[in-house]
Order: structure tokens, then sequence, then C-alpha cells
């Protein structure tokens, strides 16, 4: 039992999980170099939903840190083509404009994170609303936030990222955009990197605990083994039948 026992646990170790299963080529394409460039196990294929990438069960939670550190996969965003497209219905001024604002602002982020070194970015878009004659009305403003990986410095682009910005929302000038850049912390550099790790019959631990598994799996066998010949020996003491016993010694009793 011990001996399927520990086929079974190796087996199990084989095993794979999908990461997801609905991702366009490209993403699953990026998905995959950075998982096999940090010595994941990682694998691709079609499936009726998009292109699936899995791993292998020992490596899922490292391979989920890596890509979390990474902004993998990429966060999809809807176009303006997507948000205000004909349903049918008449929308009021107040859900048109909403979906003008959220437009907007999904164009800007989707454009901010094809930056380099961006694992994410947001940005909050204010327009004034029409005041009545006479009144003064409050310009536009932005909020931008963006998070980037560790090594990259974005300061530099700020100007042109205040500029684009800009430029996409109307009424809205440069002193009215305001940037906040935070750099990635370096333990999800750290995680990316993953240390050193190697396989030991299937498993994958680190390099400094293999030769403990490596002992414990050596016990483990040794003690299968004693318990198949104890039992082995068990059986030929007492399990042989009396008649064998008797017809073994009929031959001693003729002699005498």
């Amino acid at each position: 039992m011990l001996a399927i026992g520990l086929t079974l646990v190796l087996a199990a170790c084989g095993s794979r999980v999908e990461l997801f299963s609905a991702a366009n080529e490209s993403e699953a394409n990026e998905v995959l170099s950075v998982l096999l460039d940090a010595g994941i196990s990682a694998q691709k294929a079609v499936t009726k939903t998009g292109v699936a990438v899995s791993v292998d069960g020992q490596q899922v939670a490292r391979a989920l840190d890596i890509l979390r550190a990474r902004g993998l996969p990429r966060e999809r965003f809807d176009g303006m083509g997507q948000i205000f497209r004909k349903e049918g219905l008449v929308s009021s001024p107040l859900e048109e404009r909403a979906r003008y604002i959220y437009a907007l602002s999904q164009e800007l982020t989707n454009t901010l994170s094809q930056m380099d070194g961006v694992l994410a970015a947001r940005v909050h878009v204010v327009l004034p609303e029409r005041g009545g004659v006479g009144e003064n009305t409050t310009p536009s403003t932005a909020a931008v936030f963006i998070k980037h990986q560790a090594g990259y410095n974005l300061d530099a682009l700020q100007p042109q990222i205040r500029k684009l910005v800009t430029h996409a929302i109307p009424g809205l000038t440069e002193d009215r955009v305001s940037i906040a850049l935070v750099s990635a912390q370096p333990a999800a550099a750290a995680a990316a990197a993953g240390g050193a790790m190697r396989q030991v019959l299937g498993i994958e631990v680190a390099d400094g605990s293999s030769g403990v598994l490596v002992a414990w799996l050596v016990a483990l066998v040794l003690l299968v083994l004693a318990l198949a010949g104890a039992v082995g020996w068990l059986l030929w003491r007492y399990g042989v039948p009396a008649r064998a016993r008797a017809e073994r010694r009929e031959p001693v009793g003729e002699a005498r």
C-alpha cells in the first residue's frame, strides 16, 4: 500500500494546472516567454475560448508571483466603439456623459499601458458640466497613476505623458494634469527571479532542500522493502498449510 501511495503522489506531482484559458495568441506568447525565461515548465494549447497556458502543479504559486510582478496577463480595455455601440435604447444625456468620460479614461489608460516597463496604469478624468450663462466653468482635470517595473525611470517621460493626456481631453491644460509614478517593490522582482530550483523525481524543490528530500525518499523505499520482507517471512512461516507440514514429517514416522 505504501508503494502504491508513493506512486500516486509522484504521479500527482507531474499534473498540470491551467493559469488561464481565454487569452489571444499574442498574450499567451508573452506569458509563455516570461515563464520559460524564469525556469517555469509552461505550455500553451488552443481551446474553444482562446489559448490556454498551463504549468506544472508544483510551480503554480511561483508562476503566479512572476506574472503578477510583470503585470501579466495585461488588462483589457474597452474602446470608444465598444462603449458607444448601438443597443437599441436611447441613453439619457447623463449616461452619455458618463460613457464619454469612461471611454476617454479607457483609451488613455490603454495607450499608457503600452509604454515599456508599465505594469498598471489608470487615468481619472474630470470634465466640467455646462453651466448657465455668465457662470464660471470649472476647468477639466486629469490624474494619472502609473506603476512600473523597478529599474525603469519614467520621470523623464512626464512631459510627454502630460502632453499626451492634455491633447486627448478637450479643455485640459498641462498644469491641470497630475502624474503619480510608483515603482514596484523589490520583493516582486525577487519573486520573478525565482531562486535556484531543481527537480527530484519530478518534484521541484529548492536547491538546498534536495538532499533532505532524497534522504526521506530513500528512507521510505527502505521502509517499504523492510515491510515487504517481513510480510513475506510471516507468510512463509505461518502461512504454510498444515497438510504440507504433515507430508514433510511423514517419512520420518515411517523410518521409526
